[in-house]
């Protein structure tokens, strides 16, 4: 009777090279993803920012509705929030306000905002990822006149 053939001593690990080769592979996977994302969280900024854009000038509409005109570039966005106590002082302001609170750009900063606009009635904006007027791309400036 045959026994079947062992051997004690077959056990493989793995080499460097393969160890290596896998590591490299793994690299540049992560690579091509982190490249493919860095794109995609610009766009998801810019998006926001507009949307925000938007949602603050619809408001400004509102506060035009029921006082006559735009808060002044010195009264601010805040005249959304809170009620101002700087001439023009609104006769009819909303009770409460027209917004919860003012949002922040996606990079962190107040939005801009300008009685009368340079580019419009208002121009509400962002001076964008760099914070600077002007730019490109994620740096450039995005603004009611965008929308």
């Amino acid at each position: 009777m045959r026994l079947p053939y062992r051997h004690a001593d077959t056990q493989r690990g793995f080499t460097l090279l393969e160890i290596m080769v896998v590591v490299a592979i793994i690299a540049i996977l992560s690579t091509v993803v982190a490249v493919n994302l860095v794109g995609k969280v610009d766009d998801a900024k810019l998006a926001r920012a507009k949307s925000d854009i938007q949602s603050l000038t619809s408001a400004l509409q509102l506060y035009k509705l029921d006082n006559g005109s735009y808060p002044t570039t010195e009264q601010g966005l805040k005249a959304l929030t809170q009620k101002p106590t700087v001439a023009p002082v609104p006769n009819n302001w909303k009770t409460g306000g027209y917004l919860d609170k003012l949002p922040q750009d996606p990079w962190g900063r107040d939005f801009q905002y300008l009685s009368p606009g340079v580019k419009g009635e208002v121009d509400v904006f962002s001076f964008g990822a760099d914070g600077a007027p002007g730019g490109e791309g994620a740096d450039a400036d995005i603004g009611s006149w965008n929308n």
